[in-house]
């Protein structure tokens, strides 16, 4: 017996049916309609879903379906801001019209996503602008923030996300003046979660989304209790997102960020009340000596907190000088409160100065249970206390959001910016849909639901429609330098530039780490200096440009008729890039992307296991490289027409036992068993007639 919703569904996906008139290139899909009759099923009677959907099921039609049929309010969460903005800008509009359906859709973002109209005005004034070119990119800005009705900084073309100016005109927590800005009411922020108060279908992402569970401030608080359908697309990055929010920070930057506002702040509206230059300068010096208290480190070491103080760290000297930082916070808090009733400035600086203070007395406690704590360094510092997972915080505070014993009792710090709050749901019945391609290498999914707290959801896997047997192959080098060879690197730049150079670019090399990137990138550019420049393909390095920038460089490389791109990447390349058609024919992975047994995070998860009488190796280090390395291996094939080669250049995949069970995750590509096999594949890549 289907509910009504369920007939609705299906009839959508048949032949002939809504979605068929509606979308490009759709066809039917039986995967795709066994996972939207899922959902469909947990709309009606309420649960948890757990999917994953390997690439080509077209899951987000799978979800987007049932949940517009079912006239519920619905919350979309997906992992970055630029997938929000295709499921805003492109899947929800195309099937809103589709379906004839009268909903009002709303995206939102993280404060930091939109134009602070008063740090804008601010920034005029700003004397210590980073840059010459800093003053024509503020007038392009200023220009651009009389005409947009958002405020999203997406919209504005050609703005780098790494420009030292966008700090300087968003908003953060901290620095947000909130009711008192004398911009409230044209704020762009506020706005957004206006409308998403009102909106029928929200569309977020994950880290707004735990941000909300940590500080209660995104909106979440009031819009999550008032829908009946939470999706997470991207599930798989829930976990690792999660934790990031749900612990405690306190970065040197901070410190100096908030001396810089309060110096600003103070010579503006106080000049001569309080001695500013003091106050500012105790901070800043402060922070710079628990800068020096850690010395001379690798760029990117993570120092484990053992105890009370970070490894190899003097333990008197750090001491010292945490709380020294902590009393440099309480010092300007002291004189800000002199001053709080002259400028709204005043009121918020003196809340980050006491909160400040209030985490460096925090980082002097020991750390709390079931956490690590350690030390992140670079040219400044950030002391890190994070949960080892998101299990509790997923059951006590997100499944059971909006229950009497959901503990938001007297949390009315929003209701300023919305009025009322919108009318609350029968929570017993909300659905929750947790979706990716990739949540694991076995039938339960454990490694996906045990860390989010999710064991008791219901699994459904569902393979992907495309033919891997004769669209792709996989390449394991068997004559290769083991992976901690010193020559492992130079001898993957050199099989990827065959490659590439048979096949005109068409090239992604993902690597397990930065100085691999490097090496490999290097490596290859100088290969390519040996061949004439019209036939000479283009090395794209990650970290050189702007990710967007290349991203569209790779995939225009291969339609411009010149010799293509080999794009050098790593960490957030081995997902979410998606380049369809013959932009992409060949993958070179350089390592099995097993976790770095030195993170403190991942120590702290391995102990943990150990402790429980569990293998870390075959229980955590194993499954996360089986995932890591599916989503690696995800990047050639994106359509049934795409065709192409995947080189893992590790030997481990066939010489040591684990290797059958990271093999049996991967998509099942044909063997290439030699060298000439490998030529062979390539050469028909190149000739495929």
């Amino acid at each position: 017996m289907t509910g009504a919703l369920e007939d609705k569904v299906r009839e959508a996906f048949a032949p002939g049916g809504v979605l068929s008139h509606a979308a490009d290139q759709f066809r039917e899909r039986s995967g795709q309609t066994d996972m939207a009759m899922a959902v469909a099923r947990t709309i009606d009677q309420g649960g948890v879903l757990v999917v994953e959907a390997g690439t080509g099921v077209g899951k987000t039609f799978s979800y987007l379906v049932p949940a517009l049929l079912s006239g519920e309010r619905v919350l979309l969460s997906t992992a970055t801001k630029t997938l929000q903005d295709q499921l805003f800008g492109r899947d929800l509009p195309r099937l809103v019209e589709a379906f004839a359906l009268p909903v009002r859709t709303a995206l939102l973002k993280g404060r930091g996503s939109y134009l602070c109209l008063h740090r804008l005005d601010t920034a005029r004034h700003d004397a210590s602008l980073p840059e010459r070119g800093s003053l024509r990119t503020l007038a392009k800005i200023e220009q651009w923030s009389k005409a947009t009705r958002t405020g999203d900084l997406a919209e504005l073309p050609g703005l780098d996300e790494r420009s030292p100016l966008i700090p300087l005109i968003t908003s953060t927590r901290e620095n947000c003046l909130g009711a008192q800005c004398p911009q409230f009411k044209a704020c762009h922020v506020n706005l957004a979660r206006r409308e998403a108060l009102a909106a029928d279908i929200v569309v977020i992402n994950h880290h707004l989304f735990f941000a909300d569970l940590a500080v209660r401030e995104t909106g979440m608080a009031e819009l999550l209790p008032s829908v009946s359908v939470v999706v997470f697309d991207e599930a798989h990055q829930l976990n690792e997102t999660g934790v990031q929010f749900l612990g405690a920070q306190l970065g040197s930057g901070q410190a100096l960020d908030f001396s810089r506002d309060l110096l600003g702040a103070g010579l503006q509206h106080a000049r001569g009340l309080v001695d500013w230059q003091q106050l500012a300068a105790g901070v800043e010096r402060a922070a710079r000596e628990l800068r020096l208290v850690v010395g001379k480190q690798w760029p990117g070491a993570k120092l484990r907190w053992l105890g009370e103080t970070p490894e190899g760290v003097d333990g008197s000297a750090w001491q010292g000088a945490l709380e020294d930082l902590q009393h440099s916070f309480e010092a300007a808090a002291e004189g800000l409160d002199t001053v709080s009733e002259i400028s709204p400035d005043f009121v918020r600086l003196h809340e980050r100065a006491q909160q400040l203070a209030k985490r460096a007395a925090r980082f002097a406690l020991p750390c709390a249970v079931d956490s690590v704590r350690w030390v992140d360094v670079g040219s400044q510092l950030r002391l890190i206390e994070s949960p080892l997972d998101i299990a509790e915080a997923m059951r006590k505070r997100v499944l059971k959001i909006g229950e009497p014993d959901d503990s938001d009792e007297g949390d009315d710090s929003n209701l300023d910016a919305y009025g009322e709050s919108p009318p609350q749901q029968d929570h017993s019945r909300r659905a929750w849909v947790f979706t990716s391609a990739t949540l694991g290498d076995e039938p339960t999914l454990r490694w996906f639901t045990e860390p989010c707290g999710l064991g008791d959801a219901e699994v459904l896997r569902v393979q992907s429609p495309f033919d891997y047997a004769s669209q792709a192959a996989l390449y394991v080098p068997r004559a290769f330098p083991k992976p901690n060879d010193p020559s492992h690197s130079l001898k993957v730049a050199q099989l990827a530039a065959r490659g590439a150079t048979e096949l005109g670019g068409r090239t992604l090399v993902l690597t397990t780490t930065l100085r691999a990137l490097r090496t490999i990138g290097d490596a290859m550019k100088q290969q390519f200096e040996l061949l004439e420049a019209d036939v000479r393909p283009e090395v794209l390095v990650q970290g050189e440009l702007p990710k967007r920038v290349l991203m569209e460089r790779f995939r225009e490389g291969a339609s411009e008729g010149r010799a293509g791109c080999v794009l050098v990447a790593s960490a957030s390349f081995w997902e979410g890039f998606d380049a369809p058609g013959d932009a992409l024919q060949f993958v070179v992975i350089d390592k099995l992307p097993f976790p770095p047994p030195n993170d403190p995070l991942v120590e702290a998860r391995s102990q943990r296991l150990e402790a429980q009488g569990r293998s870390s190796f075959g229980d955590y280090s194993l499954p996360e490289a089986a995932v890591a390395l599916k989503q690696g291996a995800g990047r050639l094939i994106r359509r049934e027409t795409d065709s192409g080669v995947l080189a893992i250049c590790d030997t481990r995949l066939v010489a040591m036992g684990y290797g059958r069970r990271l093999l049996a995750a991967l998509p099942p590509m044909r063997r290439l068993d030699s060298e000439a096999d490998f030529e062979s594949a390539i050469g028909a890549l190149k000739n495929p007639y």
